[in-house]
């Protein structure tokens, strides 16, 4: 591809001063100028869409996308290897549910894995948290959840850490030291105060769909998603209160300043400054094409995302 700056993008992290993005039918995006120009992974393994990435260092990275794709970097996203994908996924969660079965553990989880045995690799991750480079989680579509603790050499089915009978759609999962957060498709929440090993359902201050979410600061989470709704919480998320000013537009990314606060992206194109639970403060006065995501850059720069590929802005006024 010789533009791939402006493929539609949806996702992008750090891999220590270089920007790494990803997007539909399996573009890389790569950049090392501060995301003034970009180049394209020669050695990505898929063409599916790719819907997110996290890196746990400067060098180790993961990535997740349709048909349940999971790839791994150790070059800073120059080439990835395959470790996943929906078929395996599907195989590891029948091997788990028939270990539950013989130890009388068969429920209603049952009919989650049936599902994804019958339907094959149809299936999207949307998320992942990588807290190192051995422990990564990543969630998706109908309740979709997996980790490993080994690099990627072995993931094992996480169906059963939060309650959610119904397969509702996983859309975003971020962690603050030991405190987790998984937020979802009609309001669903879960917290976990154990390192990711169990999720309780919270309380939602708002019963549509969340998509984002990020951890501005110790026991402060920003959440926002569906037709502008966007909340604060200052006691790790058991009381929420609403930000207002982002306008009708569904909020669908999140990133966290360096000086504190976070800027949200919605899907009309705009971004909005959140700071110290003021209402939220319109940054751009043209809104941009359609966005999918927001990353703050080393500098005070952010990088937006969308359907118009990688767009850089200057940094932000105090």
């Amino acid at each position: 591809m010789r533009e791939p700056g402006r493929a539609v993008l949806l996702a992008a992290a750090l891999a220590g001063q270089r920007v790494v993005a990803v997007g539909e039918r399996g573009v890389v995006a790569l950049s090392d100028d501060g995301a003034r120009h970009w180049r394209q992974a020669p050695g990505v393994p898929t063409s599916v869409t790719l819907t997110a990435l996290r890196f746990a260092n400067e060098r180790t990275g993961w990535a997740v996308g349709h048909g349940g794709v999971i790839l791994r970097t150790d070059d800073a996203g120059e080439r990835w290897a395959l470790q996943a994908d929906g078929a395996l996924l599907a195989g590891v969660a029948r091997d788990w549910l028939a270990r539950r079965a013989d130890a009388g553990g068969a429920d209603a989880l049952a009919a989650q894995v049936a599902h994804l045995l019958a339907d094959g690799p149809d299936k999207p991750l949307l998320d992942l948290l990588v807290m190192d480079p051995l422990r990564v989680m990543v969630v998706g579509s109908y309740n979709l959840c997996f980790e490993t603790t080994d690099g990627g050499q072995r993931w094992t089915c996480a169906l059963d850490r939060i309650a959610n009978p119904k397969a509702q759609h996983l859309y975003a999962v971020a962690a603050h030291g030991g405190d987790w957060l998984v937020a979802g498709e009609q309001g669903l929440l879960g917290r976990s105060t154990d390192g990711g090993r169990h999720f309780e359902r919270i309380a939602s201050p708002y019963e549509g769909t969340w998509f984002t979410l990020c951890a501005p600061a110790p026991g402060e989470w920003l959440l926002a998603g569906l037709r502008g709704h966007a909340f604060r919480s200052t006691d790790r998320g058991s009381r929420w209160v609403r930000l207002e000013g982002a306008g009708p537009s569904s909020v669908v990314g999140a990133t966290v300043l360096p000086g504190g606060g976070a800027v949200l992206a919605n899907q009309a194109g705009q971004l909005f400054l959140s700071r110290g639970g003021a209402a939220l403060r319109l940054l751009n006065e043209v809104n941009l094409p359609p966005l999918a995501q927001v990353l703050a850059l080393p500098g005070g720069g952010l990088l937006t995302l969308g359907v118009a590929g990688a767009s850089l802005m200057p940094g932000l006024a105090s």
